[in-house]
C-alpha cells in the first residue's frame, strides 16, 4: 500500500520508518513546501497527518478526497492558540480536520502513544493498545489493520467525536501503556 506521512514530526518520520519495515512504499514530507505537501497526498493511497494541530487547514482537500486520512495530531491551547469549539468541548481536533478534508474519510488514531513506542512497543506481549475512532468503516478498518501490521492490538473505541473524546490528551488512556482488554475495561466498551 502507498502511504503517505504529511508532517515530518518525531511521529511522522517514526511511522514512517516502522510502515516501510512492514513493506509499505511509504513518503514523507514536511509542511516548508506546499507542492511536495500536495505531491505525498496525491501518491497516497493512505495519508497520514502527522502536523501540529494548528497547521490542519493546509492539509491538500482535492488530493486527499476519497482517501483514508489517519489524523495523529492533538490539540493544545498553548502552542495551536485557543480555539473555542475545542475548548469548549464541542468538536474535537478531528471533526475539525474532517470539516477541511470533507471528502476524505479522516480516523484518529495513534495520537494516544508517544512516537518512542512506536518501535519499542511494536510486537511485545502481550500487544499495546491503539485506539482509533472513525465514522467511515473502511477507513477504520484500514487504521486498524496498519496498527496491527505494526505489531499492537488495535481497539475501535467509536465513531470519530464521541470515540475521538476519549483518546485526546487530559484523558485516561492518553499515552497509557494499555492492552486492548484493559483499554475496553478502562473505557467501558462492550466489544
Amino acid at each position: 500500500m502507498r502511504i503517505g506521512i504529511i508532517g515530518a514530526s518525531h511521529l511522522g518520520t517514526a511511522l514512517s520508518r516502522q510502515l516501510a519495515l512492514t513493506g509499505h512504499e511509504v513518503s514523507l514530507c514536511g509542511l516548508l513546501v506546499a507542492r511536495t505537501m500536495r505531491g505525498v497526498a496525491a501518491f497516497a493511497d493512505v495519508a497520514v497527518v502527522a502536523v501540529p494541530f494548528d497547521r490542519h487547514r493546509e492539509l491538500p482537500v482535492a488530493e486527499l478526497a476519497g482517501k483514508p486520512v489517519i489524523d495523529t495530531t492533538n490539540y493544545d491551547p498553548v502552542l495551536d492558540g485557543p480555539t473555542p469549539d475545542l475548548d469548549d468541548d464541542c468538536l474535537t481536533s478531528s471533526d475539525l480536520i474532517q470539516s477541511h478534508l470533507v471528502t476524505a474519510y479522516v480516523v484518529k488514531a495513534f495520537n494516544a502513544i508517544g512516537w518512542q513506542h512506536l518501535g519499542d512497543h511494536a510486537h511485545r506481549v502481550p500487544r499495546r493498545a491503539v485506539p482509533v475512532a472513525g465514522d467511515d468503516l473502511r477507513a477504520k478498518k484500514t487504521a486498524m489493520a496498519l496498527a496491527g501490521e505494526l505489531g499492537f492490538a488495535p481497539v475501535d473505541v467509536g465513531g470519530l467525536t464521541v470515540g475521538g473524546r476519549k483518546l485526546q490528551p487530559g484523558t485516561d488512556v492518553f499515552g497509557a501503556d494499555l492492552t486492548a482488554d484493559d483499554l475496553r475495561a478502562r473505557l467501558r466498551l462492550t466489544t
